[in-house]
């Protein structure tokens, strides 16, 4: 068995990528620029900002960092810098994890080996691939404590997308869920929920025999809403769409650090069946904030609203201890208020028009 070593950060060190749209100012449809964007990026940009699958897409990624006020600037600044170029070609960037009514045959695949392979496989599955999420990398010491949180994740992870819904709309219909990105995504080879693991020999033993049996080129094809990551020594969660506001971006990557520090120092958790995970994962998706979420240790149902409060109680500790705590207020109003899909809903509702609704996004976006 080829071993696969975890480079473990001794710190809860945070690592976001956020993947963007890119939008034409006129016609607000997906631009398919990122080769011309990434021509003009500045050197020490080189690592901030790379390509995505389609042209119409660019990804953000920050450097390592230790505390959300990090996260804040490494993001602040890549953002301006971009925003800058975009400027040149009369384009912007739009913050959700599905455009409202771009198609995806009208994308243009981006130049890359890998991202080629992968098209050729996935074939019409591919072309509907037109999504942005929010992934959010956090440190962890020892490759037995990330199976362990990883493995406890799982049961939480739909909280944090009832937190994050922003994709109710697709090729200009209302899905009627509030996370279709998440059903698109749920199409891929080997993503969504992953099973229950053993400990870190279990996940080699598994990445090897799928290596082996050429199902995968590497860790990287293992599209799971929640993974380890050996080469960064993290966990890597990947079930949230994009939140409407930075306030809100800030908000899902704090809570999400102060929940992995949380986790490293709770008992090993039990293997809670699959079903019910993937039960509470559909009530956020189809009613985000207002499903119902079974508890996947006592089985006793409540509303996920309740389930998410009982989240921050959990995690409000380590949040106070992490100097973070503040944001558990934006938390609560987001429990208020809603997230992006019940405010793209209610714009629509109120002007038709979705370049309305993108602008209004747009403008709202750092408030």
């Amino acid at each position: 068995m080829k071993n696969i070593e975890f480079n473990s950060s001794i710190n809860p060190t945070i690592g976001v990528e956020i993947e963007l749209q890119l939008i034409d100012n006129v016609t607000f449809d997906l631009k398919n620029i990122s080769h011309k964007i990434l021509a003009d990026i500045d050197k020490k940009f080189s690592d901030r900002i790379k390509y995505e699958l389609f042209e119409s897409m660019i990804e953000i990624n920050t450097g390592i960092c230790n505390t959300i006020q990090e996260v804040d600037n490494d993001i602040q600044q890549t953002l301006n810098h971009l925003e800058n170029i975009l400027t040149n070609y009369n384009a912007s960037i739009n913050f959700s994890s599905l455009h409202p009514f771009a198609r995806g045959k009208d994308q243009i695949i981006t130049d890359d080996s890998r991202y080629k392979r992968i098209m050729k496989d996935l074939q019409i599955i591919g072309t509907r691939f037109i999504t942005q999420g929010l992934h959010v990398h956090v440190g962890i010491h020892d490759s037995e404590k990330a199976i362990n949180v990883n493995n406890a994740l799982r049961m939480y992870l739909p909280l944090l997308l009832a937190l994050t819904t922003s994709s109710p709309f697709y090729e200009g219909t209302d899905t009627g869920l509030h996370s279709y990105r998440t059903k698109i995504f749920e199409s891929l080879p080997l993503a969504g929920l992953p099973d229950y693991l053993d400990d870190w020999d279990h996940f080699v033993k598994l990445t090897n025999n799928l290596t082996d049996a050429k199902v995968i080129k590497s860790v990287k094809d293992l599209w799971w809403e929640v993974r380890p990551h050996p080469g960064f020594g993290t966990v890597e969660i990947r079930i949230c769409d994009i939140p409407v506001t930075f306030k809100e971006i800030l908000t899902l990557v704090a809570l999400i650090q102060a929940l992995v520090v949380t986790l490293q120092n709770l008992q090993k958790y039990p293997n809670v069946h699959i079903q019910i995970l993937e039960s509470n994962k559909w009530q956020a998706v189809r009613y985000g904030l207002d499903g119902i979420f079974i508890d996947p240790l006592t089985l006793q149902q409540l509303n996920i609203r309740k389930a998410i409060q009982d989240l921050c109680k959990l995690v409000e500790p380590t949040m106070i201890s992490l100097g973070s705590s503040h944001y558990l207020s934006m938390v609560d109003e987001i429990l208020t208020k809603g997230t992006g899909s019940s405010k793209k809903r209610e714009l629509f509702r109120t002007s038709e028009s979705f370049e309305y609704v993108m602008r209004s996004l747009k403008e709202q976006f750092y408030f």
